[in-house]
């Protein structure tokens, strides 16, 4: 246990960060699912708006520490990727 006042400092500022990280790592899976629904459902104006919508909160996600930066250019990468086979004709 922590003994000294700034090891139990550490420990509330640690806690705090470790809640709100939590969140914007939630909040950055719950645009990705909209976006995963909405490829799934086959409906490319719904996608494309999704993505939209996912792209700045995962760039964000990498701004505050969440995520690493080739990781998040990796997810969006593939989604645009996914976003565009679907909003793209069907050839035959």
């Amino acid at each position: 246990m922590a003994n000294t006042p700034s090891a139990r400092k550490r420990i509330r500022q640690t806690q705090r960060r470790t809640a709100v990280n939590a969140a914007r790592k939630s909040r950055i899976r719950t645009f990705l699912r909209k976006v995963e629904s909405a490829l799934a459902s086959g409906d490319a104006a719904a996608a494309q708006e999704a993505f939209r919508a996912a792209q700045p909160e995962i760039q964000r996600g990498v701004t505050k520490g969440v995520l690493h930066k080739n990781t998040a250019n990796r997810k969006v990468s593939r989604l645009a990727g996914r976003v565009k086979a679907l909003s793209a004709p069907a050839a035959v």
